[in-house]
């Protein structure tokens, strides 16, 4: 009789791994604090609530992320089938409606006969063994209950950065006559974003007016005693942490105006501000790469200074919160189990990957690991030749110093260097024939490993 496996978090990770599980009859205890207790980023109790971007990155497997979302579809990935089952246009990218999205995988979870989904606050760390696991998936907003349990347990430093998420605007808010559609030269369907084009007084005045922005406090958004702790992610830089880099940081960056031409004009402007469309129906549009910890009321007085959004009414506002990581070179091995404690496995954006896919991924090697576990079985690592297990190498990679959150990149997969490329020219060539690679490993470990064939398969197949 196998025991009840606990997954702390309902999240993206959290899901995934209930999902996998109760699908091969192990049988589980979901646990998730909202909505008793609201993080500061979460805004709804639906399990993997999207908090920042809609978007889950490129599609194309030129793309490490995109290679790493076939990897994912290939051994059927609930979150991969919800975001298919939602997509709304992103050019090259796979972006979903966030709120279809999250509904789609919450039905899922809570109607699953395996899965009891207990709403609760889980501040100490249960009972784990090697036939009844436990997997904590609770994400960089972990509660501070539970992560000073984590801390002791592990006997490594909390490590803490600032995160923030961009605003969302009312389409019919809008004023279209200023902006004018079109994808990054020309990808997807050509026409998925909308543009703000900005001249050079206008970009300098608004790089101007970021700067001079009244910014949230850490006191205010974050625990004083983190403070001296905080700094932030590259891959989720505040735009006026940009500015604080140079006057020009934002046009290398989200406003950066290549592969764009304004229609009016014949011309590329100075600078852009992109939005990417937020639900299915293109009511809700994203501000992209505009995380910000500008105070509310300044953000609302300088966006609407665009072109275009003078009038824009905001669905919501930037936010700046904690995120929480493992130190997990120094606690992690490549299964996902914590070291020196059988039976007890992390999962998700706790563990130091960055990114809705990347979540999603490290909830699927926990997943197969605690399957395994309770079947009395080995534990296996994924093979380092693909996607995922590349990214999972390089979290728990013990001779990594100084450890901070990692996107999944070709620049991590050993094997991407192992192919030979004579000319820059031949990168994407290069890139397609790691992927073509990583597939056929994939699908060779996935026989092996037994989780998506034979004896622990899915019930369905």
């Amino acid at each position: 009789m196998l025991q009840e496996v606990v997954i702390i978090g309902a999240g993206l990770a959290g899901s995934e791994a209930a999902w996998q599980l109760a699908e091969r009859g192990i049988s589980v205890r979901l646990v998730e604090m909202r909505p008793s207790k609201m993080s500061k980023a979460h805004r709804t109790s639906s399990c993997a609530e999207l908090v920042c971007s809609n978007s889950l990155r490129g599609a194309a497997l030129t793309n490490a992320v995109g290679l790493l979302k076939e990897e994912l579809r290939r051994m059927g990935s609930l979150i991969l089938e919800a975001a298919h089952a939602n997509q709304v246009p992103a050019g090259g990218a796979l972006a979903v409606d966030r709120e279809r999205f999250s509904s789609y995988i919450d039905s899922k979870i809570r109607n699953h006969p395996r899965i009891n989904f207990q709403i609760s606050e889980q501040i100490g760390i249960p009972a784990y063994s090697v036939s009844a696991p436990v997997l904590i998936a609770t994400g960089p907003l972990t509660a501070d209950g539970l992560a000073r349990n984590i801390e002791a347990l592990t006997g490594a430093k909390r490590l803490a950065f600032f995160d923030a998420i961009s605003p969302v605007v009312l389409n019919e808010s809008l004023d279209h006559s200023k902006l004018f559609r079109q994808s990054r030269y020309d990808k997807g369907g050509g026409d998925d974003y909308l543009n703000v084009p900005l001249d050079k007084e206008a970009y300098e005045r608004f790089v101007s007016a970021v700067a001079a922005g009244e910014k949230f406090g850490a006191h205010e958004e974050v625990e004083a005693d983190m403070v001296a702790d905080l700094r932030p992610f590259e891959g989720c830089m505040p735009i006026e942490e940009m500015v604080a880099r140079g006057p020009d940081t934002l046009r290398f960056g989200p406003m950066k105006p290549v592969g764009l031409r304004d229609p009016r004009t014949g011309k590329r402007p100075h600078a852009i501000i992109q939005l990417r469309q937020d639900d299915k129906d293109g009511h809700r549009w994203n501000i992209v790469g505009f995380q910000t910890r500008l105070k509310h009321p300044e953000q609302q007085r300088i966006f609407r200074t665009l072109p275009g959004l003078e009038s824009a009414e905001f669905v919501r506002l930037g936010s700046v919160h904690r995120n929480t990581f493992l130190d997990s070179p120094n606690c992690l091995d490549r299964t996902m189990q914590l070291r020196g404690h059988p039976g007890l496995f992390f999962g998700g954006q706790v563990t130091g990957v960055e990114g809705y896919v990347e979540s999603t991924a490290a909830g699927m090697v926990a997943a197969l690991n605690v399957a395994r576990s309770c079947r009395g079985m080995d534990l296996l690592p994924f093979p380092e030749d693909t996607a995922t297990g590349a990214l999972v190498g390089y979290i728990t990679d013990p001779e990594r110093k100084d450890f901070q959150p990692m996107n999944i990149s070709y620049g991590i997969m050993k094997s991407y260097f192992e192919i030979p490329c004579e000319k820059k020219s031949g990168k994407d060539q290069r890139r397609i024939k790691c992927a073509e690679r990583a597939l056929d490993s994939l699908a060779k470990f996935m026989d092996l490993s037994g989780f998506w064939t034979g004896p622990l398969g899915r019930l369905s197949a």
